[in-house]
């Protein structure tokens, strides 16, 4: 197999795609051979998003039962199988844990937890019936450890970390590999949302890692994109970390 082939002939649903880390997954699977379905509620950057890589888009609430199985419904009318799934869509609320009200920790947990459980759930009798496929759960590394004023963060990415290993051993036997990738500060619109959108808070942030910098999306997409070729058919229940060092210390 050539090196621009490491996904042909493969299916792979991404969520939370239309910018960012998902936007780098689909372009960089798309660039390997794989059919890609973006999907996002952002309708807009999502189009372009999936015309630029050759994909087709779908806009999709994660949290919503319905709209989970409109878009496997529509992946295998158009495809006939899906072979990945990237649960990449997530959403981030900075707040000290006496003033985190109920309602956006549930929208937290709605939307990065029950998102990916949905997600899995609704492709795993697709993945069955082929008796193989991959499913890459987008955690963090707040789902690792614990970290200040993120405590219906953490609680969600906790839950993804625990979820993917039940999943990859309930799902093992047919053939289907479940791991979670934990991600430090990536180059997204997201970490500008943690440092508040000031810059200097940004660079304290970069300074603080062992690298010194942000990882760009593409170094996180690279490491999504060996979990869903062949060359990790033997990873499955796996944390794969990829934070510059930041939880060595």
């Amino acid at each position: 197999m050539r090196a621009m082939d490491r996904l042909a002939g493969k299916v792979a649903i991404v969520t939370g795609a239309a910018r960012g880390q998902g936007a780098a997954e689909a372009a960089l699977f798309a660039s390997e051979g794989a059919t890609v379905v973006l999907t996002d509620v952002l309708v807009s950057e999502g189009q372009v998003t999936a015309a630029a890589c050759g994909g087709t888009f779908h806009q999709h609430d994660v949290s919503n039962e319905e709209a989970w199985q409109r878009v496997v419904d529509a992946t295998l009318a158009a495809h006939g199988r899906i072979d990945v799934l990237v649960n990449n869509a997530g959403i981030f609320h900075r707040a000290r844990m006496i003033e985190h009200t109920l309602d956006d920790f549930r929208r937290l947990l709605d939307i990065n937890t029950i998102g990916v459980f949905l997600g899995m759930r609704t492709v795993a009798p697709a993945m069955i019936a082929q008796q193989s496929g991959s499913i890459i759960n987008i955690s963090s590394i707040a789902g690792l450890v614990g970290a200040p004023n993120s405590i219906g963060y953490g609680a969600s990415k906790f839950a993804v970390t625990g979820m993917t290993k039940t999943a990859a051993f309930e799902l093992a036997r047919h053939g289907i590999r479940v791991n979670s990738i934990h991600p430090g500060m990536i180059e997204t619109e997201m970490i500008h949302e943690v440092a508040r959108h000031d810059d200097a808070i940004l660079q304290k942030m970069a300074n603080s890692t062992p690298f010194r910098r942000p990882a760009a999306p593409e170094e996180i997409a690279n490491l999504a994109l060996y979990l869903a070729s062949d060359e990790s058919s033997f990873s499955s229940g796996s944390e794969f970390v990829a934070d510059g060092g930041v939880t060595a210390i």
